[in-house]
């Protein structure tokens, strides 16, 4: 099956991390297609903007407005070549540059729903830049109102494909185990590993299967979680039920560590991971930036890609 991504970029050094990244993620195979989106602010007033269309606006917009378009454009041309001299295809490969409607972050969002994207890619500014998530920046605005689509935010320049993903008995560990099979699907590159620390389960009860029943079914619930191992063993079936060879799955436990999420993050950068995937909990919603484990892995993970699913 094809997956479809949409990578919100901006013409800048963090839109080239994130294009690099999915290149080396995704090179050499053809079940993949890759939108690029770019949103060029303009100076017109909101009101009726929504009635006019892209020629319209363009013939009312400030000289900066049409070179800031212009320089959009030339970008998505050169980002379409260097993803093919990386073995993404041209014809896998579109491009949108469009005036905001709204705000950038409510523009990508509808993108995003409208075209059933698979994933939302970024490229951030990175940690200690960290004050572009705490006054709201795009991304910090994307990952709180984006629940639906699954977020991939790419901080620096990604070379490894190794790939860890947290895993604690949960569903939301369960659905980002579902995702990462998904997009793996056919993928001959990526390592990865399920990784456990003590520090995860601080607090947590054992695993309850009816809690899994509503996605997976009680058949095969009682099948995978009411095993011994099945803390590893669930999501490491849905790997293979997304055809992820068994020799590219690993396994790490650990009882070191406090903390789940800095324990996340020294894990990754000991192991050199490249990407850390991981289920968000409704709960953590609410609790606004540096409250839950993926907002904390986000604001403190470098040069690493992460993906929050839920």
């Amino acid at each position: 099956m094809e997956k479809k991504i949409l990578v919100a970029v901006d013409g800048s050094l963090y839109s080239f991390n994130a294009i690099n990244y999915l290149s080396r993620l995704f090179t050499d195979l053809e079940n993949v297609h890759i939108h690029l989106f770019c949103v060029v602010s303009n100076t017109m007033g909101q009101a009726g903007r929504e009635w006019l269309n892209e020629g319209e606006i363009l013939s009312v917009a400030s000289p900066e407005t049409r070179k800031n378009l212009q320089t959009a454009k030339r970008f998505m041309n050169e980002a379409t070549l260097q993803m093919a001299h990386r073995g993404i295809a041209p014809e896998q490969v579109s491009t949108t540059v469009q005036f905001n409607r709204m705000s950038p972050a409510k523009d990508i969002m509808q993108e995003a729903r409208k075209g059933m994207y698979d994933a939302l890619v970024i490229g951030r500014r990175g940690l200690g830049r960290l004050e572009k998530l705490i006054v709201g920046s795009t991304s910090a605005t994307i990952l709180d109102i984006c629940h639906d689509v699954p977020v991939w935010i790419i901080d620096g320049h990604v070379d490894s494909r190794k790939i860890i993903l947290p895993i604690d008995g949960s569903p939301n560990s369960l659905r980002a185990a579902d995702h990462l099979g998904f997009i793996l699907d056919g993928n001959p590159h990526a390592e990865i590993t399920l990784f456990n620390s003590e520090a995860m389960f601080a607090g947590k009860d054992k695993i309850n299967p009816q809690e899994f029943y509503q996605q997976w079914g009680e058949e095969w619930c009682n099948d995978h979680l009411i095993r011994p191992d099945s803390l590893f063993h669930a999501p490491e079936q849905i790997l293979l039920e997304h055809h992820v060879p068994a020799a590219k799955i690993h396994r790490l436990s650990t009882k070191k560590g406090f903390n789940p999420s800095s324990q996340i993050v020294r894990q990754a950068l000991i192991d050199g991971f490249g990407t850390i995937v991981m289920g968000r909990r409704g709960g953590e919603i609410a609790k606004g930036i540096f409250k839950g484990v993926s907002d904390q892995v986000i604001a403190t993970a470098e040069d690493v890609a992460v993906w929050i699913v839920g």
